[in-house]
């Protein structure tokens, strides 16, 4: 009996070994610390990545008094400076790469330590910082020194029953209420956004309504757009005095772009193909200004005009002496006749052209007031076949550069789309790189077929009146048209009118990116007109700050539209200020 009975010094025998694990509290310990310490790892990973790329949908940073203020601006001004200093000497870096073969050795390193912490990547980060700093104190200043009056809540009920009819209402009916309101809290947080029917979509998230629903409650319309000015005018005086200008009319038709159609969603009213008309008017006036004034556009953007037209430099002074003056450089005409490849016909045509331009006063003639054909397509005869030539060769030129600015994006930016589905991607791009090419190889056949068809008409009417015999419709015409009127075919105007016709080259671009080239074409179109108005006296100069208060007008109309209806601004703005601004 006493064997049978069970003590708690004999526990019994298994006899098995036990089929789970042993752990000693310090292995476990051990775990636990290991675990702690990996998310505190991707803790601060995940902290030291929203220094560098702010995530989407950051709430805004509520501020109680000015001690906050200089506080957040110091901050978010020291982020944005960090930053736009990395992205300057980095971009410095990749171009001096690209062409450090070419520079001798003991030249390198100087070279490299200017593009990785020289001035102007200083001046650039210098620049922003104050923007940012300045702008995020002013913006989060102003309603704590200038309080908003507070609006009138409702009540729950009145909520509910407004997000419920915006439900109901489905996305074509326009809401009653603006959901950025106080009554549509939910509405905002749900992303749930009505708008009225061809409305501009927002292409905003929830948080970034909730957002909107912010500023519409803590600020003015004009808080953004006084900070916007003043830090603008601030910030680019930082700048060099020869940068300025394209920044501040890049700031200046960005502002402009978002208050338009800001002021159009308002009011209810489009202008059809309103890019394509301010394309066609700026390469109206770029192209007049290369061909007449070239003193009014940038050296470089003459100089790409130049490559991209496939005419010799030559052919085009000859053109501006004859057309202005009535003349042409004997230099000029020379270097076109050792053209490599000039065809036996051009080279007899100029040859003689030269030698009546060299005999003595009174016998002199330099002949019609325009370069000839000849000097502008030397190495071919016809006016035709040039034009599908240079055509395919802008093409073919323009491939690569619009392949990398197709590719790239795709497969960094839409990395998703690109893994699921490769081939579609791919041809897209591809097909987007083919439409691009061939937007500006339309642009240089229309320009340079107007130019070779006007020139080639008024000889033609010049010849009939001259004859007097013909028969032919044209020939009548010739003979009852008033002289001055043929004149018009090769006026100072006609130029103008050419780039008006080019600009309709942009109808073979993708449409979503023909507000881009517009906006890009913008300020040198403007540029040009302001300087040739100047100098006729038309308008006043705006002194030595004028880059300064050109920067001011523009950034107040951006930054006004950016805190109040980003939708307006195009896309890759809209991203550009958010990460180096934020929400606030």
């Amino acid at each position: 009996m006493a064997s049978s009975l069970r003590t708690p010094d004999s526990p019994p025998r298994l006899g098995r070994a036990p089929s789970y694990i042993h752990f000693t509290p310090r292995r476990a310990m051990a775990s636990f610390e290991n675990l702690v310490a990996l998310a505190n790892y991707e803790e601060h990973l995940r902290e030291a990545r929203r220094v560098v790329w702010r995530d989407r949908g950051e709430k805004p940073v509520e501020v109680l008094d000015l001690g906050e203020c200089v506080e957040h601006a110091c901050r978010g001004g020291l982020r944005a400076g960090t930053i736009a200093f990395a992205i300057r000497s980095g971009v410095n870096f990749i171009l001096l790469l690209t062409r450090i073969r070419r520079i001798p050795k003991h030249f390198r390193f100087t070279l490299i330590r200017h593009a990785l912490f020289g001035e102007d990547s200083v001046r650039f980060a210098a620049m922003l910082a104050t923007f940012v700093g300045l702008y995020k104190f002013l913006l989060n200043a102003l309603p704590i020194v200038l309080p908003q009056p507070q609006p009138k809540h409702t009540t729950h009920a009145r909520t509910r029953s407004l997000f419920r009819a915006s439900l109901a209402g489905g996305a074509g009916t326009p809401a009653a209420d603006s959901p950025f309101d106080d009554e549509g809290v939910e509405e905002a947080e749900l992303g749930a956004l009505q708008r009225a029917k061809g409305a501009r979509h927002a292409r905003l998230s929830a948080n970034a309504q909730a957002h909107q629903l912010w500023v519409r409650k803590r600020t003015r319309w004009w808080y953004s757009a006084f900070a916007g000015s003043a830090a603008g005018a601030v910030a680019i005086l930082f700048e060099k005095r020869s940068r300025r200008g394209g920044i501040a009319q890049q700031m200046f038709v960005r502002g402009l772009q978002g208050s338009f159609n800001a002021m159009s969603e308002k009011h209810g009213f489009k202008i059809p193909h309103g890019d394509v008309l301010i394309f066609t008017l700026c390469c109206g006036q770029i192209m007049y200004g290369f061909l007449m004034r070239p003193d009014t556009l940038p050296p470089s953007y003459n100089k790409w005009i130049q490559v991209a037209s496939k005419v010799p430099d030559e052919a085009v002074k000859m053109n501006r002496t004859l057309v202005r003056e009535g003349y042409f450089n004997l230099e000029d005409m020379e270097r076109v006749l050792k053209y490599p490849g000039i065809t036996p016909n051009n080279y007899a045509y100029l040859a003689d052209r030269l030698d009546k331009a060299r005999l003595p006063d009174g016998l002199r003639t330099f002949g019609p007031r325009f370069v000839p054909c000849e000097a502008v397509h030397p190495d071919i005869d016809s006016c035709f076949a040039v034009q599908v030539l240079h055509f395919w060769e802008v093409f073919r030129w323009m491939l690569p550069i619009y392949g990398a600015l197709h590719f790239i994006p795709t497969m960094l930016f839409r990395r998703r789309k690109f893994l699921a589905h490769p081939a579609r991607m791919l041809l897209r791009a591809a097909l987007g790189t083919a439409r691009s090419s061939a937007f500006l190889g339309a642009f240089v056949l229309i320009y340079q077929a107007f130019f070779c068809a006007k020139h080639n008409l008024y000889l033609k009417l010049l010849a009939m009146r001259v004859a007097r015999g013909g028969a032919s419709p044209l020939a009548a015409l010739a003979q009852r048209l008033p002289r001055g009127w043929a004149e018009v075919l090769i006026s100072k105007p006609s130029f103008f009118l050419g780039g008006l016709l080019s600009g309709l080259s942009l109808f073979v671009e993708e449409k979503r990116r023909r507000e881009e080239l517009a906006m890009y074409v913008l300020p040198k179109g403007l540029e040009s007109a302001w300087i040739m108005a100047r100098g006729k006296g038309w308008v006043f100069g705006l002194g030595p700050y004028g880059d300064a208060w050109l920067t001011a007008i523009g950034m107040g109309m951006v930054m006004s539209t950016y805190q109040n209806d980003p939708q307006h601004l195009s896309g890759l703005v809209r991203r550009i200020l958010y990460q180096f601004v934020g929400p606030n």
